[in-house]
């Protein structure tokens, strides 16, 4: 009897190693799968990008033009700035530290003069106050000039104090800014061009502004109204008037715009990115306010009944009855007593956990990120010194912008009017935000050497500028002319020397000779050796260590105070007065135990010395150590 063969089919586990495919031949006995969703290319990766807000809108002009402005972006910005400390503060933080003083160099000094007494009298720096928030908040400044026109009496009064004679050589060229202000860039649109390189410039007028200029008030009212061209003041008569916008003088206005590309009509602020943040943490704080207003009300709850050996539930419905019509009612008071059946607890919700401030953290460091905020967080000292490096070079283009944008042309144009030959260039102050003590120092060596004089090196403490060569030449010049009189002499050495002989003019003979030795000087009698004051100098402060040290040990104790600091400077004071310099040290200890004068006749010749040169005691005895 034959065998039957087994020709059971092998079952399996349903694995993707196994699957058979369908594009593969018979005879194979598996297949392989892939995950075909994987390698889908999405249509909608870039969404949130190409979601993102453009700043330009553009809207219909003078005429019905079409024009380009920025009015959403600027007007969210300026928002921000009036609703959000952390946006405000960090705008305030950066026009603070741009708008540091002016200062100028080359030129002349008469042209230089000027200058500063126009920029004092038009209130330049407060006007950079007002250019650097506005260049930080909105990114686009359009700045109008309001000029005067001078009188004939005027000129005669520059001229003579600017020493100019071709100033004004015409009449109508005698024009001079009295004042810059910074119109709103809200209102602003651009048109009439084909290329936004330089684009026409025009203001749409506010319902104030239409009252204004139908009624002008003000000489500068008059003056806008003059210079509007002819179409503009026959709208202004017009009683029902929509939106009306004039056109910006080119002469007049200029624009400084924030990193601005040469293809787009204006700039994009430097707060537009972060507003998106800046709401999303006001949506979260809004959030918070309406859970806290909730937490006040805590809940009180009753669990009646308990449970049996069978599993079921002892529930008596008319006690839950009973207990819920004593609560509602607010005239009875309120007394439980109840079996171990009953609790009762107060349910409080877990504000903690609600309230977690842990949720800002991403939304906080993107606002930081995005605002440049140097002054919060918490990073070590390497990395906050490269941000300060980074925002000070952010203010410093903002600076630039403003300098060679506005403020250099301004200067051009005002100089070319009053015929200078040349005109100064401005400068800011640097900002400084190290330790200033090494600086002290090296100005104090300076003024020491007789590099810088009294008032160079005043300024250069204060503002941590140096003179120009040129400054520095003038100034030595009138320092030379005021030692030569005087003044800035040192107390030490420093007597002007006298004239030999008689005067001039003196006709009757010289009834009294005296004759010096050979190389004695007729200011002073004593002569010092540097060399031995820098010498003694160190001697005495080793002593006043070794006093220090000795007074430590007599009063026990382990530092050096207040009192014995001073109980060791009088006593070296005596020790230096009373002995010779190679003695010093040796006296220490006899002069502790007895600190009075013992060698009267050095004591006559120190204060001697003292009286003669108008110094003090210590000083007295280094210069008697140190005669030659």
């Amino acid at each position: 009897m034959t065998k039957k063969s087994n020709n059971k089919t092998e079952v399996k586990p349903m694995m993707t190693s196994f699957a058979s495919s369908p594009y593969t031949t018979t005879d194979q006995s598996s297949r392989t799968r892939r995950n075909v969703g994987g390698q889908i290319e999405r249509t909608n990766r870039f969404e949130n990008i190409d979601n993102g807000l453009v700043p330009f809108k553009y809207s219909k002009g003078v005429n019905n033009q079409s024009s380009l402005n920025v009015r959403e972006a600027v007007v969210l910005c300026q928002k921000a700035y009036y609703n959000f400390s952390v946006f405000r503060n960090i705008i305030d933080l950066m026009t603070e530290f741009s708008a540091t003083r002016l200062y100028f160099t080359g030129g002349s000094k008469k042209s230089r003069n000027f200058l500063e007494a126009l920029f004092k009298k038009i209130d330049m720096q407060s006007f950079l106050d007002r250019f650097f928030r506005e260049y930080y908040r909105s990114g686009n400044v359009f700045i109008h000039r309001f000029d005067t026109k001078l009188q004939p009496e005027d000129f005669k009064k520059v001229t003579q104090t600017y020493g100019n004679s071709s100033l004004f050589a015409q009449e109508e060229d005698g024009a001079l800014p009295s004042r810059y202000i910074v119109l709103n860039p809200a209102d602003i649109q651009m048109g009439g061009n084909i290329s936004f390189f330089s684009g026409i410039y025009h203001k749409v007028l506010s319902d104030y502004e239409l009252e204004r200029l139908k009624n002008p008030r003000t000489e500068e009212d008059r003056e806008v109204y003059d210079s509007l061209d002819d179409e503009t003041k026959k709208a202004l008569k017009q009683r029902n008037i929509g939106m009306l916008s004039i056109r910006l003088d080119k002469d007049k206005v200029t624009p400084v715009f924030y990193k601005k590309q040469d293809y787009e009509p204006f700039s994009v602020p430097m707060g537009f990115p972060v507003l998106e943040d800046i709401n999303w943490k006001s949506e979260m704080k809004k959030m918070d306010m309406a859970i806290t207003r909730t937490t006040n009300q805590a809940i009180l709850l009753i669990t009646m009944g308990s449970e049996l050996k069978d599993g079921s539930l002892n529930v008596n419905q008319r006690s839950i009855e009973t207990m819920q019509k004593l609560f509602e009612n607010q005239s009875v008071g309120k007394v439980l007593v109840s079996d171990y059946t009953t609790q009762a607890k107060f349910v409080i919700p877990d504000i903690a956990s609600i309230l977690d401030p842990r949720k800002y953290n991403v939304v906080n460091q993107d606002i930081q990120m995005g605002l440049n905020n140097i002054l919060v967080g918490e990073e070590k000292f390497a990395n906050t010194s490269i941000k300060v490096q980074v925002f000070i070079e952010r203010l410093k283009q903002g600076r630039d912008a403003f300098l060679n944008q506005f403020l250099i042309p301004e200067i051009k144009r005002v100089s070319k009017t009053l015929g200078f030959k040349n005109y100064p260039e401005p400068h800011f102050e640097e900002i400084e935000l190290k330790d200033k003590t090494t600086w002290n120092r090296v100005v104090a060596q300076l003024l020491q050497y007789g590099i810088l004089t009294a008032d160079e090196g005043l300024e250069a403490i204060n503002s941590g500028r140096l003179p120009e060569p040129e400054e520095s030449v003038e100034s030595q010049k009138k320092f030379k002319e005021l030692r030569d009189e005087g003044y800035y002499n040192p107390l030490i050495g420093g007597n002007e020397k006298e004239e030999e002989g008689r005067p001039d003019g003196s006709n009757s003979p010289q009834t009294t000779k005296k004759v010096s030795p050979i190389g004695e000087n007729t200011v002073g009698k004593e002569k010092f050796s540097i060399e031995k004051i820098k010498e003694n100098l160190v001697l005495a402060q080793k002593l006043e260590s070794e006093v220090q040290e000795q007074l430590k040990a007599k009063y026990d104790n382990k530092r050096v105070t207040n009192k014995i600091r001073n109980l060791a400077q009088e006593i070296c004071q005596v020790v230096m007065a009373n002995e010779m310099p190679e003695q010093w040290s040796e006296k220490v200890v006899d002069y502790i135990d007895n600190p009075i004068d013992t060698n009267h006749n050095k004591i006559s010749e120190v204060q001697s010395i003292a009286c003669e040169h108008q110094v003090d005691d210590y000083l007295a005895s280094l210069l008697h150590a140190s005669k030659i």
